[in-house]
């Protein structure tokens, strides 16, 4: 069983830059590919980035690519994002999730452990 906990969330103002971290334990982290979503209120969870275990590919929304950044440190089971030029339209919970897949990672079936979700919030 794969653990996930996120951190790093926070009040920012518009185009101000959040990292957020998710630690992984439980598992091999090394063999799973890793993937953010966000879900806002009222909306439903969207994919945001992921990493695959296999040759760490990176895909993105079309919303944040540009702005948000992908990456994992295998020796510290720990995946990231770097997100920067924040909107008020990134507000959402920022969910951690992990997959044994290393396509489809855009969709939310694709993964079978997730972590609690960190708050990010963004004033204009």
């Amino acid at each position: 069983q794969v653990q996930l906990v996120e951190s790093g969330g926070g009040l920012v103002q518009a185009g101000d830059s959040l990292r957020l971290s998710c630690a992984a334990s439980g598992g091999t982290f090394s063999t799973l590919s890793m993937g953010w979503f966000r879900q806002a209120p009222g909306k439903e969870r969207e994919f945001a980035a992921a990493i695959a275990w296999t040759g760490g590919k990176t895909n993105y929304a079309d919303s944040v690519k540009g702005r948000f950044t992908i990456s994992r440190d295998n020796a510290k089971n720990t995946v990231f994002l770097q997100m920067n030029s924040l909107k008020p339209e990134d507000t959402a919970v920022y969910y951690c999730a992990a997959s044994v897949r290393s396509r489809f990672l855009e969709f939310l079936s694709s993964y079978t452990y997730w972590g609690q979700g960190t708050q990010v919030t963004v004033s204009s």
